[in-house]
């Protein structure tokens, strides 16, 4: 698991291995690395979840992030060495949204951090909302990290709203937005209690 602090360590150590080598590059992240990056929640994530890449001027156009450049590839491999720490701990799994749609204000809804050589787009709350609830669908319900993470999150009814609405648009299926329905309705019930 990485921790909060153990994550910046880890991104400062990618981007200085660019800096050294003159080959910045810049990615976008969600998931819990973004959780806790953005500040929104303070826990250990699995890995780090790549949805995109930045190139042009600045962050101007999100790119999907495979292939990862070289250089890129490079040295988080080489981070995972020095750190011991497991296989794809900095993915692009999640890069599969851009076959349907990118969650909803991705784009505009991004904090950027430096890490040396490193830019770091950090997803806000829209898209992280967006894709918890889709992936506590996906991946549980209630009892997983994704459905535990959308109620630290307290959405609002206009959040959830807009969450449910691109969720129903990656799959039309009626089982699935019944899916949807339920979560939403669990979550609102357990900020209730909150």
């Amino acid at each position: 698991m990485i921790g909060s602090t153990q994550l910046r360590d880890l991104l400062s150590a990618v981007g200085e291995l660019l800096e050294e080598k003159g080959e910045p590059a810049s990615i976008v992240v969600v998931g819990g690395a973004s959780l806790n990056l953005s500040g929104l929640v303070n826990r250990a994530t699995d890995d780090v979840d790549v949805i995109a890449r930045a190139e042009g001027d600045g962050e101007s156009t999100l790119i999907p992030p495979d292939p990862m450049p070289e250089p890129l590839r490079d040295a988080v491999e080489r981070v995972r060495r020095d750190f011991g720490l497991q296989p794809g701990w900095l993915n692009t799994a999640v890069a599969n949204q851009w076959e349907t749609s990118l969650p909803p204000s991705l784009k505009e809804d991004l904090t950027w951090q430096t890490y040396g050589g490193l830019r770091v787009g950090v997803a806000g709350r829209r898209p992280l909302i967006a894709l918890k609830l889709l992936a506590a669908v996906d991946q549980g319900g209630p009892q997983s990290v994704h459905y535990q993470d959308l109620v630290r999150l307290a959405p609002t009814d206009e959040e959830l709203e807009e969450a449910r609405e691109w969720a129903r648009s990656e799959d039309s299926s009626q089982i699935v937005a019944q899916h949807i329905d339920q979560v939403i309705e669990h979550v609102r019930e357990d900020a209730e209690r909150d």
